[in-house]
């Protein structure tokens, strides 16, 4: 790393963002996601050509959620003790070695110890959106938050059809060596961009660790937005695993099919600027409100679409669960970065990680309720959730 990068001091005014660099950080944040969620398309593919027992196929996908989960609480806190331009080039360096790992893996072991590396380093985007919200003015953060946010759902939304298409066409390898690509891309562009920024000496690692559980013990406005978000990410997962099983089954969609579907889904990426403006205007909590309803009302609608076979309502219903839970993450994490601008790694580890393992419950649920119950299971599973993120909700308008 060239130690002529420039400075972003730590007690020095934010100076703010170009619009240039805000769009390579939307770039970088969703080609980096993207990475998590390749192999929910490959399970097939990447079992069979590595003679995976049909036990063990399922870690193909949870290997990596598990790593970016360790990841979520382990790395991200470090942005509040070590340089942050160092920390995000590294975790993108050891993202383009796992992925080279991952595309030459010939069996199970290697291939899962390659994708347990590969979710770790993915969480160099949870450092990048917090250093993005210090460098940015107070009066604009909203806004920078919410359009890089807006390339990182992105990047989810559109990994899973991408990687359908390319591996129908060139086998599962090619999405991994595309994503080498693109990683070094990434790479390269960082390291030209990045400024340094260097926190305060403080608290050593172990400390640091024990500070993310006592935000998360003491903190109500995190506690909250922490379960605001956490049950409708855990509604979005539940919608987004179930709902490729429910296509093939009442919709007789094939991989294509369902690949085309998900790609009218990361139409609700467009919701993440918004927010970010909306936020900016002192109007946070209406917001708020306005899309959990609207994440509840796209559940119903579709259960409504699937009971009448109306494929075009269940888009509709998509693109609104997908935009509704996007804002909020948008909402909400403007909301967290404003508690503290010396701890903003410690407090989205805190926020992330609880996110992330209510996103991942939400996973166990989709595929369950809809094997075991039908897509009207589902759809109030995922009703309730939106229900409780609302009663909770009224709570914290009464309070104030």
């Amino acid at each position: 790393m060239s130690d002529s990068a420039p400075v972003a001091a730590e007690t020095a005014a934010p100076a703010g963002l170009s619009p240039a660099t805000i769009r390579l950080f939307a770039l970088a944040c969703g080609a980096t996601v993207a990475n998590i969620y390749y192999a929910q398309s490959l399970v097939g593919p990447i079992a069979q050509d590595l003679d995976m027992p049909a036990n063990l196929s399922g870690l193909v996908v949870t290997i990596t959620q598990i790593g970016y989960g360790a990841g979520l609480f382990l790395i991200v806190c470090l942005g509040d003790l070590l340089e942050n331009r160092r920390l995000i080039l590294t975790t993108t360096a050891a993202m383009i070695a796992s992925l080279a790992g991952l595309v030459a893996s010939r069996s199970t072991t290697p291939f899962l110890v390659f994708s347990f590396v590969l979710g770790m380093a993915s969480v160099g985007t949870q450092v990048l959106v917090p250093l993005a919200a210090h460098l940015s003015s107070e009066a604009s953060r909203g806004r920078v938050i919410g359009n890089i946010m807006g390339g990182l759902i992105a990047g989810i939304m559109l990994s899973r059809p991408l990687a359908s298409v390319l591996s129908a066409h060139f086998g599962w390898r090619a999405v991994f060596f595309l994503s080498i690509l693109l990683m070094m891309a990434t790479y390269a562009l960082l390291w030209k961009v990045l400024p340094q920024r260097r926190p305060r000496p403080g608290i050593g690692y172990a400390a640091l660790l024990a500070s993310i559980l006592r935000w998360l013990a003491s903190s109500r406005p995190l506690q909250r937005r922490t379960m605001y978000q956490g049950a409708l990410f855990g509604a979005f997962n539940l919608f987004w695993t179930a709902a490729p099983l429910m296509l093939h089954a009442r919709f007789g969609l094939g991989q294509n099919g369902i690949a085309l579907f998900a790609l009218a889904g990361a139409g609700g990426a467009l919701a993440a600027p918004w927010a970010g403006r909306v936020a900016d205007r002192g109007l946070t909590r209406l917001a708020t409100g306005l899309v959990i309803v609207v994440a509840g009302v796209a559940f119903f609608l579709s259960g409504v679409s699937v009971a009448w076979r109306a494929m075009p309502l269940l888009a509709l219903a998509a693109i609104a669960l997908d935009a509704a839970v996007q804002a909020n993450q948008v909402l909400s994490q403007r909301v967290v970065y404003t508690l503290s601008s010396e701890a903003r790694g410690r407090l989205n580890a805190a926020y992330m990680t609880v996110v992330f393992l209510c996103g991942a419950v939400g996973s166990i649920l989709g595929s369950l309720s809809f094997v075991d119950g039908g897509w009207w299971i589902t759809t109030l599973l995922g009703i309730a959730l939106c229900g409780a993120a609302t009663i909770l909700f009224a709570t914290e308008k009464r309070r104030h």
